[in-house]
């Protein structure tokens, strides 16, 4: 196999990384909103989250991180002049904050699972926009490479978390006043 075959099943797993980054923390948002509701459908709702919760984590989220950080891995083997490079020390940054991410999710669900709700769902719908902040952040990285402008890059990254969280903030107060 070539680089690019590595390059291009990194890109398949990241991707299936993040769907699964992306509709854990929904799946706990509904899961801390089914609370609310009557101890009959509370009961049902949690188990069936419990149940998607579960699936998502073991057959998604785990493979597909692993798999993402093998061939990441297999491609700086390839290419070990990118170790020496400012974006790069930048991207796995950003990478192992990801990771990080990752395991907090998880603490979150065996948390929930244990019937501890620490944050609302709208902390939640805010936690879920992180994986977002860190998507744009790695992917601008690795496309702009050294003609990154570091000072406007981290302005930009801290505008970008403003209007998301901003945004999620809007949609819960339009979604009450309905």
């Amino acid at each position: 196999m070539t680089y690019l075959h590595f390059k291009a099943l990194h890109i398949i797993f990241v991707v299936s990384w993040f769907a699964g980054l992306f509709y854990m923390p929904r799946l706990l948002v509904y899961h801390t909103e089914a609370q609310g509701k009557a101890d009959a459908i509370k009961e049902a709702l949690s188990a069936e989250f419990q149940k998607m919760e579960k699936l998502l984590w073991n057959a998604i989220m785990v493979p597909a991180m692993w798999l993402t950080l093998i061939t990441g891995s297999i491609m700086i083997y390839i290419t070990p002049d990118w170790l020496s490079q400012g974006w790069m020390h930048m991207k796995l940054t950003f990478v192992l904050g990801l990771v990080g991410y990752h395991f907090f999710t998880r603490k979150l669900i065996l948390e929930i699972k244990k019937g501890q709700f620490r944050f609302s769902s709208i902390q939640l719908r805010l936690w879920n926009e992180v994986a977002t902040i860190f998507l744009f952040s790695i992917v601008f990285l690795v496309v702009l490479k050294n003609s990154v402008d570091w000072i406007w890059g981290v302005l930009g990254l801290i505008a970008f978390a403003v209007i998301i969280m901003s945004a999620v903030k809007i949609v819960k107060k339009l979604r009450e006043s309905k």
